[in-house]
């Protein structure tokens, strides 16, 4: 995974909730993971920490990095006793060796429909490969008539982590990675016309942009505090009496906007990819900065109280794990379907 930030979470949570419903599970990840996961590293360091994507994508020197990584993984999946294999991975190789070996896969697809991902998807079919995507709109994208084996399965949100607020503090909140095609800037210039004030949380990835066009618009009342994690994220969130999400691209689903809502606090968002199907009716959408800003009035008269009950309705960690349960129980049933029908060919 390029960055950390959504996959990794959803990840990390499913990989917990699915050891808490009883399954037994083995995450194959770098030896830097949690150590609290039940971990099986493939390499020593996560290679954002060795090859930074932002400098090493598309060299030989990254994508050997990760062969190698996902060849360890696949030699011990090869030679394991798993029903599933749950992909969370871009890597194109899997869905070649998964065909190769019959082995169920599920891969989960958080990103749009890349060239060397989708033409290994397209190359590969199988009744024992499935695919998910994280709403309705991400689904389009990936194809125009989807295929047996896809389906939708929506981010669920840990509602016991993001809990709810009566009450915001007045201010709005944007967290993301501070980038172009995260649009923190549109935010904040957003903001600045809507008389409100704002916390910007992320890191920093792209610092030309941060310096040319998002440090100017800071002042007193709209600030940036930095890279914030856990608690402190957690926090920072459910005080706000409104999120901003400003997506410059079709997002495949959004999940800050959903882990803002379990909080009780609405969304102000920019019109783009899956954000209307994760808002809905609770809070109000827009095109660009102006308005943005008229969205912000809007949306903070949502009550709180119907936000934090649109993801327990439509987000929760049950609905997920329930989608991912009838994509594992598919993808192994076709695993035994093609199994059958090659056993009965070898004996006609």
């Amino acid at each position: 995974m390029p960055f950390m930030g959504g996959m990794e979470a959803h990840c990390h949570q499913l990989v917990t909730a699915l050891v808490a419903r009883g399954h037994e599970v083995t995450l194959f990840a770098s030896g830097d993971s949690d150590p609290a996961l039940p971990l099986h590293p493939i390499a020593e360091r996560h290679y954002e920490a060795v090859l930074p994507w932002a400098q090493w994508h598309g060299t030989r020197d990254l994508t050997a990095f990760q062969d190698v990584a996902f060849g360890h993984a696949w030699d011990e999946i090869a030679g394991g006793d798993f029903d599933i294999v749950h992909n969370n991975t871009m890597h194109p190789t899997l869905h070649v060796l998964a065909k190769r070996d019959r082995k169920p896969m599920v891969t989960s697809l958080h990103v749009p429909p890349f060239a060397g991902l989708a033409d290994s998807i397209a190359a590969n079919i199988a009744a024992w490969m499935l695919q998910t995507t994280t709403s309705q709109a991400h689904l389009a994208t990936w194809w125009t008539t989807p295929p047996d084996t896809a389906s939708v399965v929506h981010n669920g949100i840990d509602t016991a982590r993001w809990q709810f607020r009566s009450t915001g503090n007045g201010r709005a909140v944007w967290a993301g990675r501070i980038t172009p095609n995260k649009g923190t800037a549109v935010a904040l210039e957003a903001a600045r016309l809507a008389g409100i004030g704002l916390d910007v949380i992320g890191p920093i990835d792209c610092m030309d942009y941060f310096t040319d066009h998002v440090a100017p618009l800071l002042d007193e009342a709209r600030v940036y505090h930095g890279h914030l994690g856990g608690e402190a994220l957690v926090d920072a969130i459910g005080a706000a009496s409104v999120l901003l999400s400003t997506p410059m691209w079709d997002e495949p689903f959004g999940l800050i906007a959903a882990e803002a809502l379990a909080c009780g606090v609405p969304v102000a968002a920019l019109d783009r990819g899956a954000m209307h199907e994760v808002v809905g009716d609770c809070g109000a959408l827009a095109t660009d900065a102006a308005t943005l800003a008229e969205a912000i009035g809007r949306a903070r008269a949502f009550p709180r109280a119907a936000c934090r009950d649109r993801v327990t309705r439509e987000f929760s960690l049950t609905s997920m794990l329930d989608g991912y349960a009838a994509a594992y129980a598919a993808a192994i049933a076709g695993a035994r379907a093609s199994s059958c029908a090659s056993t009965t060919e070898v004996l006609a």
